[in-house]
C-alpha cells in the first residue's frame, strides 16, 4: 500500500514561491523578495538578487534608467504598468544572455512609482529570440514598435524627436531585412 504524498501547505507564500511567473517586491528600485521562477528565469542565487537594484537584470545602465523613468511616466491611474524588454541573465550557463521578457506590475502608491511595487517577468525567448544585435536604443524602440506605437508616441515615451526614431526604425529594418514595419514587427514578434 503507498502512502500519499503531502502537498505543501496552501497559503500565500507557497503560491508566491511556486507561481508560474517570476515575481519581486520592491522598495526604491532594489529588489527585496523573488519567487523560484525569477531566479530560474535569471540564472541567479537569492543572494544575487535580495536587496539588489533591478539594474542587475538590465543589457545597460542606460536603460535601466530610461526604463525606470518610462515607468513613473506611464503609470495608469491604478499604479499598473506593463511592457516588453530585453532583460540580461545574471548566472549560470546562460550568464549575460540577452532574452525578451514581459514585464508587467504595480506601483503600490502610484504617486511614487518606484517606493513599493509588486513586478511579475515572463521570459519569452521560446517564442522571440534576439535574432541580431541591437543597441539599447534598438532595443527600446523594437519593444515600442511590438506596441504597435508611432514615430510621434516612441519619441513622447522616450524623449527623442520622432525623426531620430525613424532613423532607428531604419537601421532596424536593414538588420533585419524588413521593407515595411509592419513586416519589421511580424519579424521581431518571430526573431
Amino acid at each position: 500500500m503507498t502512502t500519499p504524498r503531502t502537498s505543501p501547505p496552501l497559503d500565500y507564500r507557497t503560491a508566491f514561491d511556486l507561481a508560474p511567473v517570476g515575481m519581486v517586491l520592491s522598495r526604491n528600485r532594489l529588489m527585496v523578495d523573488c519567487n523560484q521562477q525569477v531566479l530560474a528565469m535569471f540564472g541567479a542565487e537569492r543572494e544575487q538578487l535580495i536587496g539588489q537594484s533591478f539594474e542587475v537584470l538590465y543589457p545597460t545602465h542606460d536603460e535601466f534608467e530610461r526604463t525606470g523613468a518610462r515607468i513613473a511616466a506611464s503609470l495608469d491611474r491604478q499604479g499598473w504598468y506593463s511592457d516588453e524588454r530585453v532583460m540580461k541573465r545574471v548566472d549560470g550557463a546562460q550568464r549575460g544572455e540577452l532574452f525578451w521578457c514581459h514585464v508587467s506590475g504595480r506601483a503600490l502608491d502610484p504617486a511614487q512609482p518606484h517606493a513599493a511595487g509588486i513586478w511579475v517577468f515572463e521570459d519569452l525567448s521560446a517564442r522571440r529570440r534576439l535574432g541580431v544585435d541591437l543597441t539599447p536604443r534598438e532595443r527600446e524602440i523594437a519593444a515600442l514598435l511590438i506596441e504597435g506605437l508611432t514615430s510621434k508616441l516612441i519619441g513622447k515615451k522616450l524623449e527623442i524627436s520622432p525623426r531620430t526614431v525613424d532613423v532607428y526604425r531604419a537601421r532596424l529594418m536593414k538588420k533585419h531585412r524588413a521593407a515595411t514595419t509592419p513586416e519589421l514587427v511580424q519579424k521581431l514578434l518571430r526573431a
